[in-house]
Formats: structure tokens, C-alpha cells, sequence
């Protein structure tokens, strides 16, 4: 991300101009659009989850059958059956992008010391960090096997760059903790490579499998960029305001965790005074400790909350998805194009 795209992101002026929206289309007409090829995902899930080594399937199993809401899967597959799409490697791609997305989950779990994912204990709970991590990269290892399968060197590059990008995402995040100078420009590189870069694989992908056009390709690939930061913006957003019932994991994890997010980046260079002393405090804390006691916790979820923190992240987030949607005017009118626009503006109406 460039400096005068970051000094744009600071700005408390934040332009959410609409961009023009296809029909809105409901969760359960997507799901039923896409009925056969999630099941054909699933199918493609489960057979190359299976090992030999008992470990694997017990904690490949528990992992996949958490649930989720398979979006990454379903965004390959809109993507690609948008622009006319006829074979049946879409279904195969969108499992190798659920795989990676897995496997990213089991490893920041393990750096994160999470104990709670979709409602459950996490694995490296369950099992041990070690095992977490082992199996996390026996989903990698997997997911190259698959797409050495499809047979497109296209496709390879694609994915073999997106996890690349993750990895040196997610230490750039670990770089970050505790740190209260973390500059917004830092944290949008951040997000921009370890969530949004999977979401631009999986739009970029679809197109890769209808043949589209240069142009197109990179559209939709910027448009799964777009949609991915508004989606970890309203991630970070919620970290602050949803209950941990609803999240499905412990509210205020970021924070305790000692992640400068944006909410508390912005709260920091709005407050001032002795609350961002505060604010600064808690991440130090925090990194040393290794969690951030409640009684610390919650001064410091009010003060964010009560800085316009909030607010501006969904704000940013809207206007991220008012320009993916612009972006989706490389397509031919048709219900999968309003689709992928309404799972872009679900992404930000989200609650949990």
C-alpha cells in the first residue's frame, strides 16, 4: 500500500460514496445457487483430508467440521461461474483455498495461545501445540497436491504467491504487538497481506479458470483484495463491540493479545493525553505477559469505543466495499454478479 493510500486511510474524512449495487441477492439464494458445487467442495474436502496417520483425520475432521461459513470456497466458485464458467475445477480450487485458510487458522491459534474457535476449544487445546502445527502444515502440503492436479501453472502462481504473502503477513502482525507506533499505513500492510490476499486468490482464480481477459483477472482480483480488508476491518471492529457468545471466540482478543488494530491505532492519535498513555500501557503489558488482565481490559475497550474508533473502521470498511463493487462492472449482468456484490456489502452489515 503506498503512503498517499495510507494518509487517504487516516483521514477522519473518509469518502463512502456508494458505488452503483446489482440486485441484492439473500444468504439462502446463494447457498442454493451454489448448492451442487459446495457439495462437490466438501466431497473434494473430505477425501483429501484422509491419512494414514490417525492424528490427521481425528483433528482434520474436528477442524473442517467446526463449520464456517466456507466463504473464501464460495467466492472462487461465484467468481468463476460470473464469467460463464463450465468445468468442475472451480470446486477443486475453492477446497485448496479452504485448506490454506485451515491451516493459516491452526498456526495463529498457536501464536495467538487462542483457546476458543467457532464456539470450540481449539485444536492445539485439544491437542497440543505441536500437533497444530504439524497438521497445519500437512493442509499446506496437501493444498500444493491439489493444485499440482488442476494442471495450471497459472494457478500455482497464484496460490504459491498468496501463501507466501500470508507467511510474511502474519510475522509482519507478530512484529507489531505491543508496539504503540504502529502507523495505520502498518497495519493496513498487515491486513492487506495475511486476509486479504486469500480473498484476492479466490476472485482472481475464478476468472483464471474461465479464461477471462488480463484486465478482468486483475479486476477481480482487486475486488477480493477489497472485499477481504473491509471483512478483517469489521473483524476488528467487532473485537470491541460483539459478545464472545456470538463471535464464537473471546471477545477482546486483540487486544490482549497486545494487536495495535485499527480501532485502538485510531483511538491512540484521537484521545491523546493519559488515555493513549493508557492505551500504550496495555500493550506493553500485554506483549510482556502475554495476555491483558480484564480489570485492564475493559478502560481500555471503553476508551476506544468512546473515541469514534468504531465507527470510522466501519466507515472505512464501507467505503472498501463500495469499491469492490465498482469493481464488478467487468462482469455481464447476471445473479452471480449481484451475488458476489451482496456478500461484499454482507461483509460490513455483519453483527458477529
Amino acid at each position: 500500500m503506498s503512503q498517499t493510500e495510507a494518509a487517504d486511510l487516516k483521514s477522519q474524512d473518509i469518502d463512502s460514496s456508494e458505488a452503483p449495487v446489482p440486485g441484492s441477492v439473500s444468504d439462502s439464494k446463494i447457498s442454493d445457487l451454489i448448492a451442487d458445487d459446495m457439495s462437490a467442495v466438501n466431497q473434494n474436502i473430505q477425501q483429501a483430508i484422509q491419512s494414514d496417520v490417525v492424528l490427521i483425520n481425528q483433528m482434520g475432521h474436528y477442524i473442517i467440521g467446526a463449520g464456517g461459513k466456507r466463504l473464501r470456497p464460495k467466492l472462487v466458485l461465484l467468481s468463476a461461474l460470473a464469467q460463464g464458467y463450465q468445468g468442475s475445477q472451480h470446486t477443486k480450487i475453492a477446497a485448496v483455498i479452504e485448506f490454506i485458510h485451515t491451516a493459516t487458522l491452526l498456526h495463529d491459534d498457536v501464536v495467538d495461545s487462542s483457546g476458543l474457535r467457532r464456539g470450540r476449544e481449539t485444536a492445539n487445546n485439544v491437542w497440543g501445540n505441536e500437533a497444530a502445527v504439524l497438521v497445519g502444515d500437512f493442509l499446506y502440503s496437501r493444498s500444493f497436491e491439489m493444485m499440482v492436479e488442476v494442471g495450471q501453472m497459472r494457478v500455482m502462481e497464484i496460490l504459491s504467491s498468496a501463501t507466501n504473502t500470508i507467511a510474511a503477513g502474519e510475522v509482519m502482525q507478530l512484529m507489531n504487538i505491543g508496539e504503540a507506533e504502529v502507523s495505520v499505513e502498518r497495519y493496513m500492510n498487515v491486513i492487506e497481506a495475511k486476509t486479504a490476499k486469500l480473498f484476492e486468490a479466490a476472485t482472481q482464480l475464478g476468472a483464471v479458470l474461465a479464461g477471462a481477459d488480463e484486465s478482468t483477472e486483475q479486476l477481480m482480483a482487486r475486488f477480493g483484495s477489497r472485499l477481504g480488508l473491509a471483512f478483517q476491518l469489521i473483524d476488528d471492529a467487532l473485537d470491541y463491540t460483539a459478545k464472545s457468545d456470538d463471535l464464537g471466540k473471546n471477545a477482546g482478543d486483540d487486544l490482549a493479545e497486545g494487536k495495535p488494530t485499527l480501532p485502538l491505532i485510531y483511538a491512540m492519535q484521537t484521545v491523546g493525553g493519559d488515555q493513549a498513555g493508557l492505551i500504550g500501557q496495555a500493550l506493553a503489558t500485554a506483549q510482556k505477559q502475554g495476555f491483558l488482565p480484564d480489570d485492564q481490559l475493559q478502560p481500555i475497550v471503553d476508551v476506544v469505543c468512546q473515541s469514534g474508533a468504531i465507527e470510522h473502521t466501519i466507515a472505512l470498511a464501507q467505503q472498501q466495499v463500495n469499491l469492490a463493487v465498482r469493481d464488478l462492472q467487468c462482469l455481464s449482468p447476471g445473479v452471480y454478479k449481484d451475488a458476489l456484490a451482496s456478500i461484499a456489502q454482507a461483509s460490513v452489515n455483519r453483527r458477529f
